[in-house]
């Protein structure tokens, strides 16, 4: 006996509960899966659960300089660790709650369980999911992505971190080595370095952030620097022990001595055990190949979210998800990756929408730089002693804004 829904959504992250909040609103039977926890990684895991503690760390860093400002304050702030981590699930439970009550206050099916595509049948797409079987006109595969765990000799044998172990710690280390300085990197570096932990950053790029502007990122690692980060840069980790990493530079080798490792070298696209092979869904690259509809290989197939491996990133999923539904509805739209704004939530923050200069001249492309100075700004200066930021916004040869890189 099957249960039949005019979309399948597989996954309740990001894509996953907004698709399913959409499709319902428009009269579609809409039922979705998800194995874990409704939010996925950005709620659970990621996105809330760090800005949290990174507000906690905030609010931390400002107690120290409020002096600065006329503020008279306790010399040495202290702070709970068991209530910052204790507020952080409190927020993650409240809007996990949340999400749930928007979506079955739209009459959506919510199954907890792993769901796989297992063919066609009757012209649908059929889904197994706990001992049952559904028959659906549509799917949607929303299935996020996955820490990458680098293959380093000796990781296996160590109690490393990645982000889901650091976000629920007991106590801090005196020390941490990160193993990757991109954005869940830098966040982590920034929450421990204010929580008085001495962090050193493994980056075995030029620079840190990756593909996000390189002066401001340059800018933000020398702030760090002051607070007392350690960066290395070029540098490849080739083994770990409890408490030491091995690394190598320019052909030398090198220790660097931490009482704890965090592993934060990036997330890659969950498409395996799904069943996409049985509908002979195309991958390209890490994850699911889709067009400008989110629409895969597969005529009723969609996919939304980190599994399509274009930007993994919550307001990307949330756009993707809404693109495949309006497909789905017969309302004309389309995906575009043109101006997807990022932000590193460290203090001061980083945030990029558009091109970098990087990223033009490997293309052959022509373009100004204009770079504004933040102390321009007045309520910058009157709120940020002694503070350094930037302004870079890059144009095209008609003068139109295709890059905007800020950091303060």
């Amino acid at each position: 006996m099957y249960m039949e829904y005019d979309i399948a959504i597989i996954g309740g992250g990001p894509a996953g509960y907004t698709a399913a909040e959409r499709a319902s609103e428009n009269g579609l039977k809409t039922i979705l899966f998800e194995k874990n926890a409704i939010g996925g990684v950005c709620l659970n895991e990621g996105c809330i659960p760090t800005k949290t503690l990174l507000y906690s760390a905030k609010i931390l860093d400002s107690i120290k300089s409020a002096s600065k400002y006329g503020i008279v304050a306790m010399k040495d702030p202290s702070f709970d660790l068991a209530k910052i981590i204790d507020r952080k699930n409190k927020t993650v439970r409240k809007l996990t709650l949340g999400v749930k009550a928007r979506l079955t206050g739209n009459g959506v099916t919510i199954v907890e369980g792993e769901a796989r595509i297992t063919g066609e049948e009757f012209g649908n797409i059929r889904i197994h999911c706990d001992g049952k079987e559904y028959l659906v006109k549509n799917v949607l595969v929303c299935t996020g992505s996955e820490t990458v765990i680098p293959p380093i000799k000796g990781l296996s044998e160590v109690k490393y971190w990645t982000s889901r172990e650091a976000l629920d710690l007991n106590d801090l280390p005196k020390s941490l080595a990160i193993i990757g300085g991109g954005v869940i990197g830098m966040e982590f570096a920034s929450f421990f370095n204010s929580m008085g932990v001495k962090v050193k950053v493994i980056e075995m790029l030029p620079e840190i952030l990756g593909n996000m502007d390189k002066e401001t990122s340059a800018m933000l690692r020398s702030e760090y620097k002051k607070k007392g980060v350690e960066f290395f840069l070029n540098t490849k980790v080739t083994e770990v022990s409890a408490e030491k990493v091995f690394v190598e530079k320019n052909g030398k080798a090198d220790t660097i001595e931490a009482d704890k490792i965090l592993v934060s070298v990036g997330r890659r696209p969950i498409t395996k055990s799904l069943g996409l092979e049985n509908l002979a869904i195309e991958i390209q690259g890490a994850g699911v190949k889709v067009n400008e509809h989110m629409l895969t290989s597969h005529p009723h197939v969609y996919a939304a979210g980190d599994i399509t491996g274009f930007s993994l990133l919550a307001h990307t999923a949330y756009r993707e998800a809404e693109v495949a539904i309006h497909h789905i509805l017969g309302i004309p739209d389309e995906m575009s990756y043109k101006a997807i704004p990022a932000v590193v939530y460290t203090n001061p923050e980083l945030a990029s929408v558009g091109k970098t200069e990087e990223e033009l001249i490997a293309n052959g492309e022509s373009f100004r730089v204009q770079k504004i100075p933040m102390t321009y700004s007045g309520r910058f200066v009157a709120e940020n002693e002694n503070g350094n930021g930037l302004c870079k916004l890059i144009t095209d040869d008609e003068d139109r804004i295709i890059g905007c890189h800020l950091l303060g």
